[in-house]
């Protein structure tokens, strides 16, 4: 790390005509993103705005930063006279500013990519708010009316993040936030992928005439031709916040609070992140800023426990769930679930998850034993209202029956009491061994990284919603951006409104530690299709991401590396569509083997999928005929005399509807 503390600020007049007291400036390292701050003067109070920019094109014009404090019944305890001033945006006194970079990498215990470069430059620009910082001790308390913030700036390569830092004072004060400032005045005419809450679907709209607010990430098109996502990371003690259309303001967005916030001092609110790019796929590569905006990993010793792999959910009765464990086994997954109702009415305060429901012929214990003999493990559903009662009961308990992983079910999610009562739950789990996947409206923020074993979680529209093909490719440009999502691939069920080779993409286009594979199927239900082989061999993490291209909800294409084989899924929209997909991520001119899944309405089979294979060359194009709503999968593995490289530029596809 390198550290340079700036003496002196830069003052000049602002564009806006505004005196400008107070500009810096912060840029990415490879320069393609600029991050303005200013401190101006208008009506007489002095304000914070910011501006950001993308290779030159201005991505968030003027937009106001700040927080709303109410500390009046806390200052009144403590003998402190009232500050009026409310909004910590205006009039704060400049009292310095330090500059710093980084760069680095770091290696995750699992992901998309093998190793996480880490190179950022980063400006802290420090306020103070009220009297000057002379004491006035009485009976122990220092009571000047004295506080501090800070707005940390972080630009990345792959996009920009900002916070606010309350430091500590020596009144040891708690903080009321009652509001959040922050906003995002877009270009005019944006339209923006509109989700009213974390499951919802997803609508194309302008910035205008919203009812209520939309989830995050929040990926727009800008009229310029870029693609800007704004998302959090590193929510862990916060409410949560959504976005909602600014009162008066056009085409300006702002950070809309859950609820109130206390905090006590030191303290950090959440990263708020802005990604910028030329093509949309481009923000599915960079989509590791959210884990470098997190603390590394906490976890100490053995992580062995934490591992990897393809889910099945079991029915819940003793015979169901062994032949589950044999259906696992057999298909290359690594993992049985019981889901709801094993031990009772999920939604009511008096069931036991300590015990079995009595309704039950299910015995986990020795589901778990058997499981162990053919390498699965088990996961268990527990809805949040069982957690919130006997966790400190369950957990011990689930780790001698042999558990491998829970389920949160029914999680709430909104206000800060939950916010941290989950994230300290979570927490409980790795000391028991027990891996994690959170479910209902709990969208990440990167704290994977400083807890490895919240494997995944839901927040999604997924395949039990049974969503369009549309639907299904616009979520890789929004929700998968922040982090992986358990979507419940179905193949067998009548209901799922795309082709079976749409399906049979998505673990590679859809990122999940913890993939849970044929939701709402059966064993018997399988029939021994040729197809499957791919769900067999394919892994749930990755040494290397290549997102070839794509457009939401027109298409997606998607290549993983783990070890020496690829993996590639390209998923179709409502419309037919031709795709030439080139294989840059190969080594020029070696060849490979290409297994290739695909549609095929003449095949004589009952899910219409064509299995072929054939050999091929690094740099060769690849041709899809896709069905609407329909999809490929491939298989890529070098032949004996070629080698791997790690690539990470991805090339262009070209397509005709």
């Amino acid at each position: 790390m390198k550290k340079q503390f700036i003496s002196l600020c830069m003052a000049w007049w602002a564009v806006t005509g505004w005196a400008s007291p107070h500009t810096f400036q912060v840029s990415s390292p490879d320069r393609n993103y600029v991050f303005t701050f200013t401190q101006e003067e208008p009506e007489g109070k002095t304000r914070m705005y910011y501006t950001l920019s993308y290779k030159g094109k201005e991505i968030v014009h003027r937009s106001e930063l700040g927080v709303e404090i109410e500390n009046k019944l806390l200052e009144s305890a403590l003998g402190i006279e009232n500050d009026a001033c409310r909004n910590w945006r205006d009039n704060l006194t400049f009292i310095g500013a330090d500059s710093a970079s980084h760069d680095g990498t770091w290696q995750p215990l699992y992901g998309e990519r093998k190793e996480i470069p880490d190179r950022y430059r980063s400006l802290q620009i420090k306020f103070r708010k009220g009297e000057a910082p002379a004491s006035e001790v009485t009976g122990g308390y220092d009571r000047s009316r004295t506080y501090f913030m800070n707005v940390e700036v972080r630009a990345y390569n792959e996009g920009v993040a900002f916070r606010y830092h309350f430091p500590a004072t020596s009144n040891g004060l708690f903080l009321h936030i009652t509001d959040e400032l922050t906003e995002f005045a877009m270009p005019e005419g944006t339209m923006a992928w509109h989700e009213p809450w974390a499951q919802a679907p997803v609508s194309l709209l302008p910035l205008e005439g919203w009812e209520g607010e939309s989830e995050r990430p929040l990926t727009m098109k800008l009229g310029n031709g870029l693609t800007v996502s704004l998302g959090e990371a590193r929510m862990v003690d916060y409410v949560r916040t959504k976005f909602a259309l600014a009162s008066g303001k056009a085409h300006t967005l702002k950070t809309s609070m859950y609820d109130c916030a206390d905090i006590i001092t030191p303290y950090d609110t959440p990263w708020r992140v802005i990604m910028a790019a030329e093509r949309p796929v481009d923000l599915i590569a960079h989509n590791f800023i959210y884990l470098n905006l997190n603390e590394p990993n906490v976890l100490q010793g053995d992580l062995s426990w934490i591992r990897p792999g393809k889910t099945f959910r079991s029915g819940l009765s003793q015979k169901e769930a062994l032949a589950a464990v044999d259906f696992a086994a057999e298909r290359g997954l690594q993992y049985v679930h019981l889901d709801a109702g094993w031990y009772g009415p999920e939604m009511k305060m008096e069931s036991d998850a300590t015990r079995i429901s009595e309704s039950k012929d299910l015995d986990i214990k020795a589901i778990c034993d058997y499981a162990s003999t053919k390498g699965i493990g088990v996961w268990l559903y527990v809805n949040q209202r069982a957690l919130v009662q006997q966790i400190d009961r369950l957990l011990p308990l689930y780790k001698e029956w042999g558990i491998k992983g829970i389920k949160f079910g029914f999680v709430q999610v909104g206000n800060q009491f939950w916010t941290i009562w989950l994230h300290k739950a979570v927490r409980q789990c790795a000391d028991y061994g027990i891996m994690v996947d959170i479910h209902d409206e709990y969208r990440p923020t990167g704290v994977s990284r400083t807890l490895p074993h919240l494997m995944t979680q839901e927040g999604i529209a997924g395949n039990e919603t049974m969503p369009d093909a549309r639907h299904n490719t616009i979520l890789p440009f929004t929700r998968f951006l922040c982090g992986p999502a358990d979507y419940t691939p179905c193949y067998f069920n009548a209901r799922v409104k795309n082709t079976h080779a749409h399906q049979l993409a998505m673990p590679v286009v859809y990122y999940s530690p913890i993939t849970f594979l044929y939701w709402y199927d059966t064993p018997s239900l399988y029939q021994g299709e040729k197809e499957l082989e791919f769900w067999k061999n394919v892994p749930t993490t990755w040494d290397e991401t290549y997102p070839i291209d794509g457009e939401p909800g027109e298409y997606i294409a998607m290549a993983r590396r783990s070890g020496e084989k690829w993996f590639v899924g390209v998923m179709n929209g409502l419309e037919a569509r031709k795709l030439t997909i080139p294989t840059g991520f190969l080594l020029p001119k070696k060849k490979y083997t290409l297994t290739l899944y695909q549609d095929d309405p003449k095949m004589e089979t009952r899910t219409k999928v064509a299995v072929s294979r054939k050999t091929i060359k690094g740099g060769d194009s690849i041709r899809l005929d896709l069905l609407a709503s329909g999809g490929a999968a491939m298989e890529i593995e070098p032949q004996p005399s070629s080698s791997i490289r790690i690539s990470y530029f991805a090339f262009p596809i070209t397509s005709a509807k």
